[in-house]
């Protein structure tokens, strides 16, 4: 030791003189000293060193100790070179050992360390492992398959009693459990049941009265479900097996089967008697059964049935009183007997709604109601100043609470002063409800890394707001809550403000990573929880993602005056080529009002012609029409001339053709006709030849309908060569040449 700056010796003793020494502690005003070969030593009054003989001493002195370390609670932690590590209580007993094979990443311990929470660190050669001493939870794991899965458990005559599926098994209760199977009860146990100070074994192949390590079959009614007292009546007890119900009796002190129930053959897990004596026995499907014992017990008179409500439901008999507990809700019995839903009851245990609701357990104290959920473990205890209850909830994580129980089977047992026992698939789990203490819960944001594809990642400060590049934009981020037990399972929540406004769903996950972020103002959040109690606090980050080159002010200013050009611009293409289909539009319309007009005209010309025609038709039919008739009247003047015998006689019948022949009546007739058929020649005839008489526009009128010499003579009431003479006479007025044709001139005017 160290006096006044100077080493000095403590103790010469030879028993340690040529040992390492791997501690030095004080126990009861004297110093211990351990050593490397597992031995512990203590000083005297003398000053020498004698052996400190311990009840564990006997499991030590074949270990090679490396590391050891005093906890708080005065224990000792004894970490070895390869059997992991031993705790020895304050009176020298061997209270745990833990190794490989119970769950250390390796048996030799190189150094141990208690933390706040008195977890403690153990340092391997390669990694680390924690063992959670002051757990609420105690996990006794049967790695080599002997115990099973275990139904059922009872502490009897200081020894622990497992039920399984293996069979029933022992161990004593000081030290570390080493089960041993009882001799003949391979197999399935479902119960356990302490009465009267008697141990009974409820097993598939009947009951067995516990006694040490021995069983005794006391009935071979196969299947014993449970075994129960009957008020007043010490001298019996009743089963309920697979068949349906049976009696027990103590005869000179010794227990014998004694009759099944008449009247009753339904397998019978869950029965108990109500205040009025009658019995309820619920099977999970064919419903709930209502019976009468009679008197000398060897026949059940049935009273009344309700449907079965599934593999959930349960019957128990807490504090007096019968509760029958269903998916549905929990009922207990009126005035009536008669189930009715217990609103109170069942808010408690149906507090969370996706919970199915497992069998309910009491035990054995009548203080505490028991229910196994998908995430907890939860009892009902009576309330101190009302007639309700408190409600307490112990959160479980999910690969636990698998373990426990096959559903419709979980089992929980008092093993002492707030103490409990609950069996698993491969074991057990011990409950300390005093170490049952509420943590403050503070979530930590670990890590922001930032990366970008094909580059690692590189962490980032937390204390102040970063701005992160827009390439920048993968971020990662993790997180934890300092909470080290194996059993408590924490939950994280977290929303990225500026992405999204609401909570992400729960998750066991630590970490999580956003990719591709836009560019702006974010805020990232994470909360947890364990059970239902919050995190106190929320992790805080906020961050800013720069916008991308293109996205800049210069750019959006480029952007903004780029739009502006391309509007003038395409405003100016618009309004061209507007302008031009307005320009085209006119075209367009123009050419078709001419083509309109052109069609209109070509309809006309077509009318005109055809009205021209049918002028000219009718000049035509007019003209042959006086030819015809003046011939024919030449004709008849010839023919009387030729014939009359007397002259004076036909004079004036000749006088009147002769007038007829040149009356102008036919001429005017013709005239209008002509005028109708060619408006315009007459009067280009006037005005071109102003000297011409009546007679000769008469001719040149015959001559425009193209009239032969011979065809104009009876027109004009002279003969052919007269007409040629007239025709000869007008070319001269007309000043036509040798070589014009008069006609072609006439028609051409």
């Amino acid at each position: 030791k160290i006096t006044d700056d100077a080493p000095s010796l403590v103790t010469k003793a030879v028993q340690i003189r040529n040992k390492t020494l791997i501690s030095l502690f004080e126990h009861k005003n004297e110093l211990v000293y351990l050593t490397a070969d597992g031995k512990f030593y203590r000083s005297n009054t003398n000053d020498e060193l004698v052996p400190w003989n311990i009840p564990a001493q006997s499991f030590l002195s074949s270990l090679r100790v490396y590391s050891s370390l005093r906890l708080k609670d005065g224990s000792i932690v004894l970490g070895t070179i390869s059997n992991g590590i031993y705790q020895i209580s304050k009176e020298g007993k061997l209270v745990l050992k833990i190794n490989q094979q119970q769950g250390l990443n390796n048996n030799t311990i190189l150094s141990i360390f208690e933390d706040q929470d008195s977890n403690l660190w153990l340092g391997h050669d390669k990694g680390l492992s924690v063992v959670n001493l002051d757990s609420h939870f105690n996990e006794y794991i049967d790695n080599e398959g002997t115990l099973g899965v275990v139904y059922t458990s009872i502490i009897y005559d200081d020894k622990l009693y497992l039920g399984t599926n293996q069979g029933l098994f022992s161990t004593e209760l000081d030290g570390v459990p080493s089960f041993k199977l009882i001799n003949g009860t391979d197999g399935q146990v479902w119960c356990l049941t302490e009465i009267r100070g008697d141990l009974f074994c409820g097993h598939h192949e009947g009951t067995y009265l516990v006694k040490g390590d021995n069983a005794e079959l006391i009935s071979n009614i196969p299947g014993t479900w449970d075994v129960k007292p009957i008020d007043g009546k010490p001298n019996y007890l009743l089963q309920g097996n697979y068949g349906g119900l049976s009696i027990l009796e103590s005869v000179n002190g010794t227990w014998k089967y004694r009759n099944a129930l008449e009247g009753f053959s339904n397998s019978s897990r869950f029965f108990e008697f109500s205040a009025k004596d009658e019995l309820y026995i619920n099977h999970e499907y064919k419903g709930m059964f209502r019976l009468k014992l009679e008197e000398d017990f060897r026949k059940a008179k049935p009273i009344a049935k309700e449907e079965g409500k599934g593999i959930a439901s349960s019957l128990v008999k807490f504090r007096d009183e019968v509760i029958y507990a269903t998916n549905n809700g929990v009922f207990t019995l009126d005035s009536q007997n008669q189930f009715a839903i217990d609103s109170s009851l069942t808010d408690l245990f149906h507090y969370k709604e996706e919970d199915a609701l497992s069998i309910l357990i009491k035990d054995a104290s009548d203080k505490k109601l028991w229910r196994f959920g998908k995430q907890d473990i939860m009892f009902v205890s009576p309330s101190k100043f009302d007639r309700g209850y408190n409600r307490t909830v112990i959160p479980l994580p999910a690969n636990l609470r698998y373990q426990l129980g096959v559903a419709g089977f979980e089992n929980i047992t008092g093993i002492g002063d707030k103490k409990y026992l609950i069996g698993s698939s491969n074991g057990y789990v011990t409950l300390n409800l005093e170490k049952l203490k509420p943590k403050e819960q503070i979530i930590h944001l670990n890590e922001v890394s930032k990366y970008r594809y094909g580059q690692p990642a590189q962490s980032v400060a937390l204390d102040f707001m970063t701005s992160f590049e827009n390439k920048e934009n993968n971020l990662h981020f993790s997180y934890s809550v300092p909470q080290y037990d194996k059993y408590t399972e924490v939950e994280y929540q977290y929303k990225l403000e500026g992405l999204y406004d609401s909570w992400s769903d729960w998750s066991t996950k630590a970490y999580v990573t956003f990719e591709n972020l836009g560019h702006g103002d974010f805020t990232f959040n994470v909360r947890s929880r364990i059970g239902n109690k919050m995190s106190s606090n929320v992790a805080v980050y906020s961050f800013a993602i720069a916008r991308p080159w293109y996205l800049t002010n210069l750019m959006m200013a480029s952007y903004l005056l780029l739009t502006i050009l391309g509007g003038f611009l395409v405003h100016n293409g618009y309004l061209r080529y507007y302008n031009k289909q307005q320009q085209q539009l006119i075209e367009r319309n123009q050419q078709e009002m001419a083509l309109v007009k052109a069609q209109n005209i070509k309809l006309k010309n077509k009318q005109l012609k055809k009205d021209f025609q049918n002028k000219s038709n009718e000049l035509a039919a007019s003209t042959m029409s006086i030819i015809k008739k003046n011939e024919l009247l030449s004709k008849v003047k010839e023919q009387l001339v030729e014939s009359a015998n007397d002259k004076d006689s036909i004079r004036s019948i000749i006088h009147i053709i002769d007038k007829n022949l040149s009356q102008n009546d036919d001429w005017e007739l013709f005239k209008e006709a002509f005028n109708n058929a060619d408006k315009k020649f007459l009067k280009n005839l006037k005005k071109m030849h102003p000297n011409l008489t009546p007679n000769d526009i008469r001719l040149c009128a015959y001559l425009r309908l193209n009239l032969s010499s011979k065809e104009i003579a009876p027109m004009l009431n002279i003969s052919p060569k007269s007409v040629d003479v007239k025709r000869f006479r007008l070319r001269k007025k007309m000043s036509l040449a040798h070589d014009d044709n008069l006609t072609d001139y006439v028609m051409g005017l």
